[in-house]
């Protein structure tokens, strides 16, 4: 699901949400089986894939920047874990705007 409103403690329950956010949109898409789900989900909506990155979310709020969909050796990115501290600083305040 596309985020549009505030993040509810309700969707925080789980041990973890996966969750993809589109850096230059401002958009969040959370709740999928598996990353690439949302992601698609965000690219049905008018995203670009270079501008998507996958993270987990966790009940207590922390975030994890680990997705297999952030492997992407063309943006010095070779792991899953997200290695730019930029993107990782634009994930947190695309999540801390819901």
């Amino acid at each position: 699901m596309i985020i549009k409103n505030k993040i509810t403690k309700e969707l925080l329950e789980e041990p973890f949400i996966k969750a993809v956010a589109d850096i230059k949109q401002g958009f969040i898409s959370l709740g999928c089986e598996l990353h690439i789900d949302c992601a698609e989900e965000l690219i049905k909506n008018g995203s670009l894939a270079k501008d998507l990155w996958g993270f987990n979310i966790y009940p207590d709020g922390n975030l994890d920047f680990v997705s297999l969909i952030n492997i992407r050796p063309q943006d010095n990115n070779r792991s899953m874990r997200i290695q730019d501290e930029n993107i990782k600083k634009k994930i947190t305040e695309v999540f801390n705007k819901y």
